[in-house]
């Protein structure tokens, strides 16, 4: 399993927004889908980011996707069963859905899952559907069900405590171990972008310097 510094994932997944300047690692494949981004990288890193408008992300509609022909709004609150059997949040399922299909038919699985946002709730999905470690930015809230599910340990979540997406929906939960950030200076909305959380991991110590 590949290791990576808690501060590269976190300028990987800024540089996510705008792929073409990422050089190293080399980004392989790009999935195709319009509504679902994700690259796979050497070293087979797995990187997804968020939605594409942090600004509807944050005034809570997050993003209303069309994927089987049915919209899901990801503020929503139905939910189904995935294939271990976790119940999880139908639109972040069906996001994830879309990666995997993508993955199998590049014959690919991840070693390291890196998200953010709409991405790293995603990246909860995946870590327990393929047991790769995955590192969190600003995460909601995907698993319905109480408790631990199986790969929990392989799951870092960095949130800011200043950040409003990361308590959606607010009877979901998170996965995994999750680090709560409270930083010098209070952002609000603007606090979930990526830019941020790069900037918070100089404030503290409490974090492990790498995972995976």
């Amino acid at each position: 399993m590949p290791s990576m510094s808690i501060k590269d994932a976190a300028i990987l997944a800024e540089a996510s927004y705008s792929p073409s300047g990422i050089n190293s690692p080399r980004i392989l494949h790009s999935c195709p889908d319009a509504d679902v981004q994700g690259h796979f990288l050497d070293g087979d890193i797995l990187l997804l980011p968020g939605s594409n408008s942090i600004r509807d992300y944050i005034r809570f509609n997050l993003r209303v996707l069309n994927l089987g022909n049915v919209k899901l709004a990801l503020s929503g609150d139905k939910t189904e069963k995935g294939t271990s059997g976790t119940t999880w949040h139908q639109g972040f399922l069906s996001y994830s859905r879309v990666l995997t299909t993508w993955l199998s038919g590049l014959n690919k699985k991840p070693k390291l899952i890196i998200g953010h946002s709409l991405g790293a709730a995603s990246a909860q999905i995946l870590c327990r559907t393929y047991g790769a470690p995955a590192i969190c930015f600003a995460a909601p809230r995907p698993k319905f069900i109480k408790g631990a599910v199986k790969h929990d340990e392989k799951l870092l979540i960095i949130n800011r405590s200043d950040d409003l997406v990361p308590g959606m929906p607010p009877s979901f939960s998170h996965m995994g171990k999750i680090h709560l950030l409270s930083p010098a200076k209070k952002r609000r909305f603007p606090a979930h972008a990526m830019k941020h959380y790069r900037s918070i991991l100089n404030e503290t110590t409490s974090l492990p310097t790498r995972w995976g």
